[in-house]
């Protein structure tokens, strides 16, 4: 390309920060600045995506608007950035929720000393790593990014959220610490076993690299470990409540909705395509564990009292879905799941931020304290129905098809765990009528507290109209995001070495029918 589309997007957010945080003290166009170069982030974004060409990769180079330049040739390290469908929606998934994020936000943190100027600086900052890490091709490069976008989710935690701010990020940084150790390690056995050249860590000189039965298995664990907590998946799930409790509805957005799919992505782009024998040899016990999370996630949301928990252990339970998709290996069930991942980020912006509208007019997170705030506040509560549907996969809404593909996809394969993951269709039903329920329905509160409390603003209209409109849009016309991500989920599979199964043919009844034509 002549053009670097991709290198923009990476750059443009990063100076972006730089112009926010040097603006004077006591400055009143932060938070108008922040918005303006997100907006113009998506812009460019678009316009990369008016570039890529569906189906127009190759099978020796799947992706395209590619960057390639040699970075640390000794170690064989480039900087190369390209996209499939896959990588391509996920970037244009985070440059549409950073812009609503912003615009959610823009009362969050009073213009006191630098805090303003801070707060919207790493917003964008986290842009940059979002757009490096779904665009790396190159396996050294995409941990570099990995680990970078823990820096500002830390202090977006750390320095601007609730009562146990300190606790919750510091549980979310040792638990990514931790995997991107483990990961590391990993990184070098792909470079000892690899090529080496002075491109050796590019993705497409890894793929179909020869490595032992045993070396291929080790070296999946280790990349698997790291995005499952990265998912999270259960067990290693324990830090996503906290932190999604303490974090900003805003930061939560990010983190939950684009920022843990970075755990799927991962297990796509690299376990699979880098170690097949070895994704094949973990698929049972990776199905098992993403039954378990999607109970687990779904029963403890179930019992939840704290608005912000039970919507992230919802995410949690989704998860469980995806993963279930992306390892039961045909072509229905992972387009299903990579569309999850995509509808899953719009449904969670939902659910977080129109959660925290009723918090900041209730100033309560406890359900306990809600009921009857359809009476109060009837927009607001009409958004979180709208987004809790989608939550629970109502036909019509985005969730549904994602959902569906998952399921069916899976039955094709393994008839069982199909059917055992549609009752978790039923527990979402059941955690989000409840949560709705206590939080909307019955009589109108009384108490001097909900008298002067006003309904939704017209910023908070501008918040939630795109999402709803994301749902609704992916929900009755899912065929542009499918197209784009098909092809990269057939190549997948192919490198994988798997084709859907056969259709199941009844050979009594054809034998009858052919006697029947005679």
């Amino acid at each position: 390309m002549s053009f670097p589309w991709l290198t923009t997007l990476l750059v443009l957010p990063l100076v972006g920060a730089l112009v926010v945080s040097l603006l004077p003290k006591g400055s009143t166009i932060v938070r108008p600045v922040a918005l303006g170069v997100a907006l113009l982030t998506l812009v460019v974004g678009i316009g990369a995506a008016t570039q890529f060409r569906i189906g127009g990769g190759t099978a020796g180079e799947p992706f395209q608007l590619t960057e390639v330049y040699s970075w640390i040739p000794q170690f064989g390290v480039s900087y190369a950035l390209g996209v499939d469908g896959i990588s391509l929606s996920m970037i244009l998934l985070g440059l549409v929720l950073v812009p609503i994020c912003i615009v959610a936000a823009w009362d969050d943190v009073p213009a006191v000393g630098r805090r303003q100027h801070a707060y919207f600086a790493l917003m964008l900052a986290l842009t940059s790593m979002m757009v490096g890490v779904f665009a790396a091709i190159d396996v050294f490069l995409f941990y570099v990014f990995f680990e970078a976008m823990l820096i500002p989710v830390y202090f977006l935690i750390g320095v601007f959220g609730g009562s146990r701010r300190a606790r919750a990020a510091t549980s979310f940084l040792l638990y990514s610490l931790a995997g991107g150790l483990i990961m590391l390690v990993a990184v070098i056995g792909v470079y000892l076993a690899g090529p080496r050249g002075t491109d050796g860590f590019l993705l497409s000189n890894l793929t179909g690299m020869d490595l032992s039965v045993e070396a291929g298995r080790w070296l999946f664990v280790g990349f698997f470990i790291a995005f499952a907590i990265k998912a999270p998946m259960w067990p290693v799930h324990t830090w996503l409540p906290l932190a999604a409790e303490q974090a900003r509805p805003a930061t939560s957005v990010l983190l939950v909705g684009v920022l843990d799919k970075v755990g799927t992505y991962g297990m796509i782009r690299f376990c699979l395509t880098l170690f097949p024998e070895a994704s094949q040899w973990a698929t049972p016990v990776v199905l098992a564990l993403a039954l378990v999370s999607l109970f687990v996630g779904a029963f403890l949301a179930i019992g939840q009292t704290d608005m912000l928990r039970l919507i992230s252990y919802t995410s949690i339970s989704h998860f469980g879905f995806i993963v279930l998709g992306i390892f039961a290996f045909t072509t229905v069930s992972q387009t299903g799941a990579t569309l999850y991942m995509v509808n899953h980020g719009f449904t969670t912006a939902g659910l977080f931020l129109v959660a925290g509208m009723l918090i900041v007019r209730r100033g309560s997170r406890d359900l306990r304290d809600f009921g009857g705030w359809q009476r109060v506040t009837p927009l607001v509560a009409g958004a979180l129905f709208v987004s809790g549907m989608s939550g629970l996969a109502l036909p019509g809404l985005n969730s549904f098809v994602s959902e569906f593909l998952v399921i069916v996809g899976t039955f094709g394969r393994h008839p069982w765990i199909a059917v055992i993951s549609a009752i978790g269709v039923i527990l979402a039903a059941v955690y989000i009528l409840v949560m709705y329920q206590k939080v909307a329905t019955g009589p109108r509160p009384a108490g001097p507290e909900v008298e002067d409390v006003t309904d939704m603003s017209g910023r908070e209209k501008w918040v939630v109209a795109p999402i709803i409109a994301a749902f609704l849009v992916l929900g009755f016309y899912p065929k542009p995001v499918l197209d784009l991500l098909e092809p990269a989920v057939q190549q997948t599979l192919q490198t994988v070495g798997i084709s859907d199964p056969a259709p199941a043919v009844d050979t009594a009844a054809n034998h009858s029918t052919e006697g029947s034509d005679h």
